[in-house]
């Protein structure tokens, strides 16, 4: 046993989602420090991160929330891009410098004709100024030092990718629905090319993260941070649970909670008739119910519901 009395942490112990609307030109760390600072909270995470240039949906952790940020992470995300057309950027996007032009406007037909394969399972090269590591350093900071950078394509998720509007011949908006770990910038880059021309991001909102829409996001400026402004309310904060609420639940009786509790496993033949239609059984989560009572989360794997991770017999109440 240490000699030294365990320090103990500094800030409030609160737990809970809170939805931030990112404003353009602030990093997500930045937003996280600026919030821990505010509610002085001992624990703080996002779920996400956002560009400096996008603005939108920023899910914020605090204490047991920070926990579950791996599934926020993994679920659904929708964003609204506008890409301008004629002006390659370093960065793929406004923020950075011009490195290539063509004077190559596509039609409308021409970008929906190219828009196809660039939906489903992709392969996508991630921006060169992206927080990849190469050769244990960050991409960006490769770059930023002007040396020759090189990723390897990547497997991407894309279920929509849909010309929205087309407010002159420069620019075109694009609503996408993607997965875990697709960069927007890498979209818009690709999709200039695809057209016969090069582009990058002018504008991008995040819409939605898993769970978290943006019509619950709170504007970073009203929740204070200046002058004598009172420090927000925790009663802001969603449960914890919230952020599992996109994860398909799965009914079970109090004996199949009680096996998951003892370490078993539980075979997906005795749950046939069960198994939400949304759930893959190869390797998805579910969200493991008993009676209205969240029991935690589990994998469906090689015909088997497995636990991993669960929270105590008598855990919170989560919707169904």
């Amino acid at each position: 046993m240490s000699r030294f009395p365990r320090r103990k942490p500094k800030g409030q112990p609160i737990d809970g989602w809170l939805i931030v609307d990112k404003p353009t030109g602030m990093g997500s760390t930045d937003v996280v420090n600026r919030l821990k600072r505010l509610f002085d909270a001992q624990k703080c995470g996002h779920g996400g991160t956002l560009d400096p240039l996008a603005t939108g949906v920023l899910p914020i952790a605090f204490g047991a929330a920070t926990k579950t940020v791996p599934y926020v992470m993994d679920g659904t995300k929708t964003y609204r891009f506008t890409l301008r057309f004629g002006d390659a950027r370093d960065t793929d996007d406004a923020d950075g410098k011009t490195i290539a032009t063509s004077d190559f406007r596509p039609t409308d037909a021409q970008i929906e004709a190219a828009l196809p394969a660039f939906r489903g399972d992709i392969m996508q090269v991630p921006p060169i100024f992206s927080a990849i590591k190469v050769a244990g350093e960050r991409a960006y900071d490769l770059a930023r030092e002007g040396q020759v950078v090189e990723l390897q394509p990547r497997p991407a998720r894309v279920d929509r990718f849909d010309l929205e509007s087309r407010p002159d011949a420069d620019t075109a908006i694009f609503t996408v629905q993607s997965g875990k770990g697709v960069y927007m910038r890498s979209l818009a880059r690709d999709l200039a090319r695809a057209c016969g021309t090069v582009g990058h991001i002018a504008a991008l909102r995040r819409m939605r993260v898993g769970p978290f829409h943006e019509d619950a996001a709170i504007p970073l400026d009203k929740l204070g941070g200046s002058g004598d402004t009172p420090p927000p309310s925790p009663d802001l904060l969603l449960p914890v649970a919230t952020a599992l609420a996109d994860i398909p639940a799965l009914a079970l009786s109090d004996a199949e909670a009680m096996r998951l509790h003892q370490g078993q496993a539980l075979s997906l033949v005795a749950l046939m008739g069960r198994i939400p239609g949304d759930a893959n059984p190869d390797g998805g989560l579910v969200r493991a119910m008993a009676g209205g009572r969240f029991v935690g989360l589990c994998r469906l794997d090689s015909g088997l519901m497995v636990p991993e991770r669960l929270v105590a017999q008598e855990g919170a109440a989560a919707g169904g």
